[in-house]
């Protein structure tokens, strides 16, 4: 636990730099950004431990692992429900990759698209129309996914920075 105030600020203005980081590796995907979030609130919680602090990252930590797990889980529903199955995602995700290289960062979105239609038009014998409207209900079903897992972790920040003002000022 730190003991002075002003090395309490330091260890809150680097958890709010990480958790920052965090945040935008949800929508750049670099780092894993539900586990950067949760990692920062509870290192935050544990080197400063004052109960309010604690009632803050621990909310924050539930909101964000909310997010993360409602994302997974309605992507996953949707991909099995358009019989959308592991090779075409890996496939999409490695075109997103090489996409990531060729043209940062709007690369990675659109590799993904044109590699995840691309598996499904080959996979679905060529048929154009059944490719792009499985390739679609998933893209609409990641973005979906993508917001709400921002949605949570963006609400887990803001525990945060509520937490640290109320810490750092009563």
């Amino acid at each position: 636990m730190v003991e002075s105030a002003a090395a309490e600020i330091i260890v809150t203005l680097v958890t709010g730099l990480v958790l920052l980081v965090g945040l935008i590796s949800l929508v750049l995907p670099i780092l894993p950004g539900s586990l950067v979030v949760i990692i920062g609130l509870l290192v935050w919680a544990v080197l400063l431990g004052a109960p309010v602090v604690w009632a803050a990252a621990a909310a924050g930590m539930v909101l964000t692992l909310i997010g993360w797990s409602a994302s997974t889980v309605l992507t996953g529903r949707v991909l099995h429900r358009e019989r959308i199955p592991r090779g075409p995602i890996l496939i999409a995700l490695g075109a997103a990759l090489v996409g990531l290289v060729v043209l940062p960062p709007l690369g990675l979105f659109l590799g993904f698209a044109l590699g995840l239609f691309g598996a499904e038009y080959f996979r679905r014998g060529k048929d154009w129309r059944a490719a792009g409207s499985a390739s679609l209900q998933a893209l609409r079903a990641v973005g979906i996914g993508l917001l709400m897992e921002f949605f949570f972790a963006g609400t887990a920040v803001s525990l945060f920075v509520l937490g640290s003002v109320i810490h750092l000022i009563f």
